[in-house]
C-alpha cells in the first residue's frame, strides 16, 4: 500500500513527485515507457513562456507568469541548462497592431513584467534576419529556453534521491476505487494507493474516465518540427513567435539551449495517441510559414525532424485538482502549452491540495540540491585538464559531433535513475544529438550500455520494448 501513486513520468509527473518528496510519504511513480520524459515532455518547443498568451482567469493564465519566475531558483537547485533569451511576437500588418496591444494587455493582467511594443526597425536591430514585412512586435524579456529532457530528469532524480520510487515499463491498464484506496493494475503487477495522481499526458482521459463520472476527452494535437545544425543556431537569438490569428499561432523560429535552431510546430488534431510520424507536407508547410518571420533558412542544414503530441481537451485549459466525485483522485491533465513552463507550479499546486487532505509531516532529510552531468566541452582548458587527471575517461571522446566523453556516458548510466537505452543516453548527455545523429557514437554507446547494465549487446535498445539494434547471433554464441 503506497500513500501516493503518480501515473506518468513526464515533466508534470516528475515535478509533482519532487514536491511530494518534501514530505514523509510513501510515493511511487508508474511510467509505461523505459525512462522518464518519453511522451509530450520530450518533443516540444522547449520554451519557457513569459505568460502573455493565456487568457486571464484561466489556470494557464494564473500559473504561467509566476511559474516562469521560479526557473532561476530551480536552476540553482537542480543544475540544468536554462536561458532567458527573451521572446518577440511578430506583427506583419499595421491593421493587426491593435491585436498586438491586446496581447500585451493580456500579459499585464497575467502578471508578465517589462512587456514592450517595438517598431519593425527596432526588431530588426535586435534580429537582423527578421523580414522587412515585420511592422511591430511584442517584446517579453522574461521568455526563455530550456532543455526539456534535463529539466524532467533533474526533477525525477531529485525526487528519487529524496525517497520517491519509480517503476518503468509499467503501463496502468485499470484503476478501481475501493472503500478508501485505489487498486491499479499493470500487466505485471497490482498496486494499491490511498491517493492517485493522474499525470498520464494524452492518456489522462482514459485513466480519469475509469473512476470518475465527470469525464473528459483528450485529443492528441500533433506538432511537427525541423531541427537545424548549430552552424545556423545564430540565425535568431530571441524566440520569434508570430502574432496569433484565427488560423492559429503561427510557426516559431527559436534558438535552442544547446545552440541549434528549431522551427515549428504545426497543429494537426488526430485520433491516434501513438502516431508520431512526420510528413513531407507538414514539414514543407512549417518552413514556408517560417519564412514570414525570417528572410531565409538553409534547408540543407536540417539534421533531424520530429513530432510531438499535445494533450488538448475541449476545455482549452489545464484540468487540475481532485475529481469532484472521486475523493483522493487528483488530475494533472490536459497539459498543453504552456505546460512545460507551468510544471514547477503545477507540482506545488497539486501537492498543496494533497497535503491539505492527508496532512503529512515534512521530510527532515529532504535535499533540494542535485548536480547534473559535467559538460566537458563547456569547461575551460584548465578545468578539462583537472577532470582528465581525476578520471582518464574524460580524455576519450565518444560522440564527436557534441564532444561528449566516455566519463559523461558512464555518469549517465550509473547516476540515480540512469539511462537504460540509447535515447536515455542522448537525453542526458546529447551523445547522438549532433549532425551525424549517432552515426559515429552508436556502436560505442551500445558497448557501454551492455557493460554497465550487464546485458548482452543483443538486448541493447533505442528506447526499450522492441527497439533492439542487433538480430542474430555471434559465432561465439553458436
Amino acid at each position: 500500500m503506497y500513500d501516493i501513486i503518480i501515473v506518468g513520468a513526464g515533466v508534470v509527473g516528475c515535478a509533482i513527485a519532487r514536491e511530494l518528496s518534501r514530505y514523509q510519504l510513501n510515493t511511487l511513480v508508474l511510467e509505461k515507457a523505459n525512462d522518464v520524459c518519453c511522451g509530450t515532455s520530450k518533443a516540444n518547443s522547449a520554451i519557457v513562456h513569459a505568460g502573455f498568451d493565456a487568457k486571464p482567469n484561466t489556470l494557464k493564465g494564473k500559473l504561467n507568469a509566476p511559474s516562469n519566475l521560479l526557473f532561476d531558483e530551480l536552476v540553482s537547485e537542480l543544475d540544468f541548462p536554462f536561458k532567458r533569451n527573451g521572446s518577440l511576437v511578430l506583427c506583419f500588418d499595421q491593421k493587426d497592431i491593435p491585436a498586438l496591444l491586446e496581447l500585451k494587455d493580456r500579459g499585464v493582467q497575467n502578471g508578465v513584467p517589462n512587456l514592450a511594443i517595438l517598431s519593425g526597425d527596432e526588431v530588426r536591430r535586435l534580429e537582423p534576419a527578421v523580414t522587412d514585412q515585420v511592422v511591430a512586435a511584442l517584446y517579453a524579456p522574461t521568455g526563455g529556453i530550456v532543455c526539456p529532457f534535463n529539466l524532467t530528469i533533474a526533477l525525477a532524480e531529485n525526487a528519487h534521491t529524496n525517497g520517491v520510487e519509480f517503476h518503468f515499463n509499467t503501463p496502468v491498464t485499470s484503476i478501481k476505487k475501493e472503500e478508501d484506496y485505489f487498486v491499479l493494475t499493470s500487466p505485471c503487477q497490482t498496486y494499491q494507493a490511498k491517493v492517485v495522481v493522474n499525470a498520464a499526458g494524452v492518456f489522462s482521459d482514459t485513466l480519469n474516465n475509469m473512476v470518475s463520472a465527470d469525464q473528459f476527452t483528450i485529443t492528441p494535437r500533433k506538432g511537427e518540427y525541423n531541427l537545424f545544425d548549430k552552424y545556423v543556431g545564430h540565425l535568431a537569438s530571441h524566440t520569434l513567435f508570430q502574432l496569433p490569428t484565427k488560423l492559429g499561432k503561427g510557426i516559431l523560429v527559436s534558438p535552442t539551449i544547446d545552440g541549434n535552431l528549431l522551427v515549428g510546430p504545426n497543429a494537426v488534431d488526430q485520433d491516434d495517441k501513438e502516431d508520431l510520424d512526420t510528413t513531407r507536407h507538414g514539414l514543407d508547410g512549417i518552413m514556408q510559414k517560417a519564412l514570414l518571420s525570417v528572410k531565409s533558412i538553409p534547408l540543407n542544414m536540417v539534421i533531424t525532424s520530429f513530432s510531438g503530441l499535445r494533450a488538448r481537451s475541449e476545455l482549452d485549459d489545464f484540468i487540475l485538482g481532485e475529481a469532484s466525485d472521486v475523493p483522493n483522485f487528483f488530475n494533472a491533465a490536459s497539459i498543453e502549452s504552456p505546460g512545460l513552463t507551468c510544471a514547477p507550479l503545477i507540482g506545488k499546486y497539486i501537492t498543496d491540495q494533497i497535503c491539505n487532505k492527508v496532512n503529512p509531516p515534512p521530510n527532515p532529510h529532504f535535499n533540494p540540491k542535485r548536480k547534473g552531468i559535467i559538460r566537458f566541452n563547456e569547461c575551460s582548458k584548465e578545468e578539462q585538464e583537472k577532470l582528465i587527471q581525476s578520471n582518464p575517461l574524460y580524455s576519450k571522446i565518444v560522440c564527436r559531433c557534441e564532444s561528449i566523453t566516455e566519463a559523461e556516458i558512464v555518469d549517465a548510466l550509473t547516476r540515480p535513475l540512469g539511462a537504460r537505452d540509447l535515447d536515455g543516453i542522448k537525453r542526458r548527455t546529447r551523445a547522438g544529438a549532433g549532425r551525424c545523429q549517432a552515426g559515429f557514437c552508436l556502436v560505442r554507446n551500445m558497448e557501454l550500455l551492455a557493460k554497465y547494465l550487464n546485458i548482452p549487446l543483443m538486448e541493447v535498445s533505442k528506447f526499450g520494448k522492441s527497439s533492439t539494434f542487433l538480430v542474430g547471433r555471434n559465432k561465439e554464441d553458436l
